[in-house]
């Protein structure tokens, strides 16, 4: 067994890197696919906006000739210029069940991340903040919301073996087409709204929402202030994260809230794609995108994977507007008899509390792990 810096210049290396989860999960009938073009801008410096600011180094282990793991470390100097950190991430972490392997590349994942002065390490963490974060630990029988990681059983073992300590969880929500939803919160949710001047604007168009991204990533950014954890994004993210989105964001189901012409509020959800990626293996051409498009029309999944409010408006039952569209978007089309509400972080107690009153079952948990590197 050895471990190589992946050069991404060299063609058989990055195939290698980019082929082993479906090794890796090829007896699993619950994994999704990735989208392969998304996981190969992620492997192209010149042309993903991450490296604008910031750096990776990716490691393969081969038993032989073939590969059996691969992980990725990075470097987010707006995420710890924000935090006022010296923090890692470690992301796409997939290895066989070998203790040595996943050994050796982290520790030269943490010889790398030492070399330039970083102190700690977290993780699975990755690059924007639409990539799903953390090790599945509980809800293994489900199948994963798009975007959302999915792992064997064995991964949380092998990462604590290498001295990672649990750190923070995040849950994920069932909602069924037979929840009541109280309608007390919708009644509440009218009145702040009133109150306030707020009003919700939804979209019929992709170039609506186009439009819309410069104002969008204002709020995403002004929405972070108060927070931890999180990383300011610049103009040529937010781009690429519009791109992202648009490819698979039914626009009627993207909600923002308004004050005036200013938006101070969003929720973002979309249908489940899931099992298009299945059937097509993650790729998009040259035909995957039909399956895709049918997909996105015939899904009864929902999933609602963004929601924030900036805090002038998070108290006095801004929330309750927030809850009362999650659950419109579930009901209005008729389309979706299924919706999961992904990764709340379960230090937001209020959250949870509210949502298990609500008849939410949490039946998914996504942990990050944690690891103070000695010099």
């Amino acid at each position: 067994m050895h471990i190589t810096q992946l050069n991404l210049d060299n063609k058989n290396q990055v195939e290698d890197f980019l082929r082993l989860p479906f090794s890796i999960y090829r007896d699993i009938p619950q994994w999704v696919p990735p989208l392969q073009m998304d996981e190969r801008l992620r492997l192209r410096p010149g042309r993903f906006p991450f490296y604008g600011h910031s750096y990776a180094c990716f490691f393969l282990a081969y038993e032989g000739n073939r590969p059996i793991g691969r992980l990725v470390v990075l470097d987010n100097r707006p995420y710890n210029e924000f935090n006022q950190e010296t923090t890692a991430f470690f992301y796409l972490f997939e290895c066989e069940d070998d203790l040595e392997a996943a050994r050796g590349m982290f520790e030269a994942g943490f010889a790398w991340a030492r070399s330039r002065g970083l102190t700690r390490i977290i993780g699975p963490k990755g690059f924007t903040p639409l990539d799903g974060l953390g090790l599945l630990v509980k809800g293994f029988q489900h199948r994963p919301a798009f975007g959302l990681p999915y792992n064997p059983d064995y991964y949380p073992r092998l990462i604590e073996a290498c001295g990672f300590q649990p750190d923070r969880d995040a849950v994920s929500g069932y909602i069924g087409a037979n929840v009541q939803f109280p309608e007390r919160i919708h009644e509440l949710a009218d009145r702040i709204r009133e109150r306030r001047g707020l009003r919700i604007a939804r979209y019929e168009k992709r170039s609506d929402l186009r439009a819309l991204v410069p104002k969008l990533k204002g709020l995403y950014n002004g929405a972070l202030r108060g927070t931890a954890g999180n990383a300011p994004i610049s103009d040529e993210e937010a781009d690429a994260l519009a791109n992202q989105m648009l490819w698979f964001a039914d626009p009627k189901l993207i909600k923002i809230v308004m004050k005036d012409d200013e938006p101070v509020g969003f929720l973002l959800a979309y249908p489940d794609v899931s099992a298009a990626l299945q059937k097509v293996k993650g790729r998009l051409f040259p035909f995957g995108w039909i399956n895709l498009l049918q997909e996105m029309k015939r899904t009864d999944w929902l999933n609602i994977n963004g929601a924030g409010l900036i805090p002038e408006y998070r108290g006095s039952g801004g929330m309750a507007i927030l809850y009362s569209e999650m659950f419109k978007s579930v009901r209005e089309s008729g389309q979706f008899k299924h919706a999961e509400v992904v990764q709340i972080g379960v230090e937001n107690e209020a959250m949870q509390r509210d949502m298990e009153n609500f008849g939410i079952d949490f039946y998914k948990v996504h942990r990050t792990y944690s690891k103070e590197l000695a010099r």
